[in-house]
């Protein structure tokens, strides 16, 4: 790979290629502009219903195997048994008859919320780059290749990692620190390891995805923190899928203008 500065017009200052929190703000302060929009507003309702819908099966066929097997698995542990047995003992209630439900809960609605995100990520985040790069990004030419192939492999791979990550950790959430913080990391992960590629898949060469995933990897994983942070709130599961899609397609497409302004990738 080689790199050669393109030519910089007389009077004019060569652009500065998008980093740190600047680009970051800038990103979100886009996002918060495109979500206003009414084809926008109208993408809301696919990963919602498509989450809902699942949220609900999962609910019906799968909360009462989960749960009985949950309640089978808690029945071995010797430190749930003593302080459900001294709870009883002094007159309050039965841990397990609320550790169980919780437990459950938390698995199956995480699993509905990957559900939508990864909606977003293959079929809205297509409609989400249309509308953007034909606003504000019409220099930004197409060159990516097989767009879907990568999108959908990068969803199910990111899907996989999360749910598995998800069961592993969710003992640790007995530590009080660690619900919150394991919630966050997860999210975080969800968000910038399955948007950053599909921000960028349909512009950039695979040469230029490379450089930009490496150049701006502290960026991406900014987004997804502050995406994760914004999760820990109920009513933003309702709008959070397409609005990160639009976040992180404002901060890639910014990205790889501001790279091809700068320098020329050539393989």
């Amino acid at each position: 790979m080689s790199r050669y500065p393109s030519p910089v017009p007389a009077g004019a200052t060569a652009p500065v290629p998008s980093a740190g929190m600047a680009g970051v703000a800038r990103a979100f302060k886009r996002a918060a502009v495109s979500q206003c929009h009414p084809s926008m507003l109208f993408a809301i309702l696919l990963p919602f219903l498509i989450a809902l819908a699942g949220c609900i099966l999962l609910l019906w066929f799968g909360w009462a195997p989960l749960t009985e097997w949950l309640r089978d698995e808690a029945s071995q542990w010797n430190v749930i048994n003593s302080v459900d047995n001294w709870m009883i003992s002094v007159g309050l209630f039965s841990l397990k008859l609320y550790l169980v439900p919780v437990m459950a809960a938390a698995i199956l609605l995480p699993v509905s919320g990957i559900l939508g995100l990864a909606i977003a990520a293959v079929f809205v985040m297509p409609l989400v780059l249309r509308h953007v790069s034909e606003r504000e990004y019409k220099g930004v030419v197409r060159q990516g290749r097989h767009a879907t192939a990568v999108s959908v492999w990068n969803a199910l791979w990111v899907s996989l990692a999360f749910g598995v990550g998800w069961v592993l950790t969710l003992p640790l959430w007995l530590v009080p620190p660690m619900a919150v913080l394991l919630h966050i990391f997860w999210w975080a992960f969800a968000f910038s390891r399955m948007m950053r590629i599909d921000a960028i898949v349909e512009h950039a060469t695979p040469t230029e995805r490379r450089v930009l995933l490496k150049r701006h990897n502290l960026g991406f994983w900014s987004l997804g923190f502050i995406c994760a942070l914004i999760n820990l709130l109920p009513p933003a599961w309702v709008f959070l899928p397409v609005f990160s899609a639009l976040v992180f397609a404002h901060y890639g497409l910014d990205a790889l203008q501001r790279a091809r302004q700068d320098t020329v990738i050539d393989v």
